[in-house]
């Protein structure tokens, strides 16, 4: 796949970058080498290879989900202005 000078200056279009009409040649070549770059990726074989979310192997750590603090809503609603069975009461914002 490749690109013409109409596709470049519609990418530089969409991705508000301001390509000038002297430089549309060179990002027609660059644009060229990454998709044919693309293109060469498309040929390795990846079957039986494992999706990575990092290229250092690793484990996300994990914590039993318990409650640590809390019981005293009270305490929480102490200081508001405006309260109503231990929740917070706000204007109505939308009609």
């Amino acid at each position: 796949m490749s690109v013409d000078a109409a596709t470049v200056k519609r990418i530089g279009r969409l991705a508000r970058i301001r390509v000038e009409e002297n430089e549309v040649e060179k990002y027609q070549g660059e644009i060229n080498a990454i998709l044919g770059f693309v293109e060469q990726l498309d040929e390795v074989d990846v079957t039986g290879v494992e999706p990575m979310t990092s290229v250092t192997p690793m484990q996300l750590r994990r914590r039993d989900d318990v409650v640590t603090d809390g019981g005293y809503p009270e305490k929480v609603v102490a200081n508001a202005p405006l309260t109503e069975d231990n929740f917070f009461m706000v204007p109505k914002v939308i009609e």
